[in-house]
């Protein structure tokens, strides 16, 4: 963890509060670690996918889902350790240009699973860079609360692909864990997305 990053302003679990209350309608992909905690803080709804593993799959896995349901808002909610890993799928969202689909990342330029140590975005990585070479049509970046309206608002209703860099504080915040059973989390939200025939019932 670096110095710079415990100044940011943007706290992480009221993004993502605000993330939810704002798109009650959305899928939400959580990606692996502290978004899945501040999306279940936030309120664990049937309509959020949290992955307990797959690390830098969040991204793919969204454009997958934005793919198969185009009238649905999906919004990928992820770090930037785990979108670093899966810097690939961005090439591919870009390519498939889901205009549903918004990636969200919540960069404290830290791998909070494993003890904070600093991420290469603490060394200068751009990933709103990267979004763009890659093609994405719309991107955004926020490091302050002044900057986070704008933001949030292109997360819902922007044009997609869209790609938002939020510079978040690093800090400890309580766990908040949702159930473990991953079959029985993808049972939910199928049975959420599609009726309770697709789960066989």
């Amino acid at each position: 963890m670096t110095d710079r990053a415990n100044t940011f302003e943007i706290r992480r679990r009221e993004v993502a509060q605000r993330l939810l209350d704002e798109n009650p309608d959305a899928l939400v992909i959580a990606g692996l670690g502290a978004t899945v905690w501040d999306l279940t803080a936030a309120g664990d709804r049937h309509s959020t996918f949290p992955l307990w593993g797959a690390m830098g799959g969040a991204a793919a896995m969204g454009l997958g889902l934005a793919l198969a349901q185009p009238e649905k808002r999906v919004i990928v909610v992820t770090g930037d350790g785990e979108q670093l890993m899966g810097l690939g799928a961005l090439a591919t969202v870009a390519v498939q240009r889901p205009g549903n689909l918004a990636i969200v990342v919540f960069d404290n330029e830290s791998y909070g699973e494993t003890g904070m140590q600093a991420t290469h975005t603490a060394a200068g990585v751009d990933l709103a860079g990267i979004a763009r070479a890659a093609g994405f049509p719309t991107i955004v970046s926020a490091s302050t609360n002044a900057e986070l309206d704008d933001a949030l608002r292109t997360v819902s209703s922007g044009k997609g692909p869209v790609f938002a860099w939020l510079k978040v504080r690093a800090e400890a915040s309580p766990f908040a864990l949702p159930p473990k059973d991953g079959a029985w989390l993808k049972d939910r939200f199928r049975r959420h997305l599609l009726g309770p025939a697709a789960v066989g019932e």
